[in-house]
């Protein structure tokens, strides 16, 4: 059992090659389109969810920030639905890879660095060393704030990574054993199955925060910027 543990963060191949980009892609056909349906439900439903996140993320941008809205809204749409579509049955979650989630994380950090070092670079730098810094402190004090904003990307990345992979660790560990208890102990079968229903609905819970932490995180580097 402990040896297929980790399969479902194996990076699917087909014919030897990964096959990780047509399951990027795979979000992207879930959401319709103005083009392939018109005027229905499902399309009013979407719309309206947009404009809800759109309203909770952009209130405090400027207009500069709000330039970025359409990143930041297929980021939040892309992050929620691979992490939903991974918790099919014979799924994988590109949200559970690290490499990916960094490969995110640091256009997008750093492209806000680069916005605020380009629009106004003395608040930028002054935000390296706090006001009211004593003298012999300020050199340790610029290397650390220097550090934690170069850790920021990293932090996003290993944020999602750690919640996703937690999650399905869980529920394989959970699901393993109810599958031997149905045969060794009966009784207690519907107690574990019960709490593997539970876990799923809260791992369906954290998959959609997930995606509003990381993206509201972006948001913020992008409001301390603008």
């Amino acid at each position: 059992m402990n040896e297929n543990l980790f399969n479902s963060f194996t990076t699917p191949t087909l014919m030897g090659l990964p096959i990780v980009a047509l399951i990027i892609f795979l979000p992207n056909m879930m959401y319709p389109s103005p083009s392939r349906l018109i005027n229905n439900r499902l399309t009013s439903l979407q719309m309206w969810l947009v404009q809800l996140i759109l309203k909770q993320l952009m209130t405090v941008h400027n207009i500069k920030g709000r330039s970025w809205s359409l990143m930041l809204i297929s980021l939040i749409l892309f992050i929620g639905s691979t992490n939903l579509l991974g918790l099919l049955p014979h799924s994988f979650t590109p949200t559970s890879q690290l490499s990916l989630n960094l490969g995110m994380a640091i256009p997008l950090w750093a492209g806000t660095v680069i916005l605020g070092l380009r629009n106004k670079m003395k608040k930028s730098l002054a935000h390296l060393l706090p006001q009211g810094t004593p003298t012999p402190l300020i050199p340790m004090l610029v290397i650390i704030e220097t550090i934690s904003l170069f850790i920021q990307p990293l932090a996003l990345a290993v944020r999602l990574t750690a919640n996703i992979t937690a999650g399905h660790l869980l529920m394989h560990l959970t699901g393993n054993a109810t599958s031997t208890l149905i045969t060794l102990s009966p009784p207690t079968t519907p107690t574990i199955f019960t709490l593997l229903v539970l876990l799923t609905m809260l791992e369906l819970t954290v998959a959609l925060i997930q995606a509003y932490v990381f993206t509201l995180l972006v948001s913020l580097y992008l409001h301390d910027n603008t």
